[in-house]
């Protein structure tokens, strides 16, 4: 367990659906520093795993104070393509949600920054998902988990992937409820069994 409780070693599937967020080290958009996932059994629990990566360069002040990872945080820590390669499969064969693309995106910048195969999953915006959901905060502070947080009561700490994962998932799970009816994209079609 990390300081906010989340699994260091995956938990075990099916998952209906896998939410990802990460953290980056500095200037970079591929210096991933902190990948957190939330992962979405079929009755709608919620398990949260992250891990530290060293991503290779420096880390800027800046982003050291939004999410406290710095390079002391890193020390010994896998780099990318370790940590990537252990979650590749998993992570291929599962729905995923991000908030916002920023995720897509830092994961593409890496894969290509290390020459290591990008993942085909299925992604869906938690923001476009919570658009729908809650109409009213358009203009109202909006749809970022700030703001959701504030709006829906959500009990996290903002700026951890593990965290900001997990919100991401609960944003989804609430926002069905909302709408009376699940996204059918999210749904699990096969059992997958995966050793670890």
């Amino acid at each position: 367990m990390n300081k906010f409780g989340h699994l260091t070693t995956l938990p075990a599937g099916p998952f209906r659906f896998i939410a990802l967020d990460v953290e980056t080290a500095g200037k970079t958009i591929g210096g991933i520093c902190q990948i957190g996932l939330g992962f979405v059994s079929n009755t709608g629990d919620v398990q949260t795993y992250s891990v530290l990566i060293d991503p290779e360069e420096p880390f800027e002040p800046f982003n050291t104070e939004l999410h406290g990872i710095s390079a002391q945080s890193v020390e010994g820590a896998g780099t990318f393509p370790t940590v990537f390669g252990a979650l590749f499969e998993l992570l291929n064969a599962h729905s995923l949600v991000q908030h916002s693309t920023f995720d897509e995106k830092a994961l593409t910048a890496a894969c290509t920054r290390y020459g290591v195969p990008m993942i085909t999953s299925h992604w869906t915006n938690s923001v476009t998902v919570a658009r729908q959901a809650w109409p009213e905060l358009k203009g109202a502070g909006g749809h970022g988990l700030a703001n959701l947080k504030k709006h829906l009561g959500l009990e996290f700490h903002h700026h951890d992937a593990g965290e900001d994962a997990r919100a991401a998932a609960t944003v989804v799970l609430k926002a069905e409820e909302i709408l009376g009816a699940g996204f059918s994209h999210l749904k699990i079609n096969r059992q997958l069994k995966f050793k670890f």
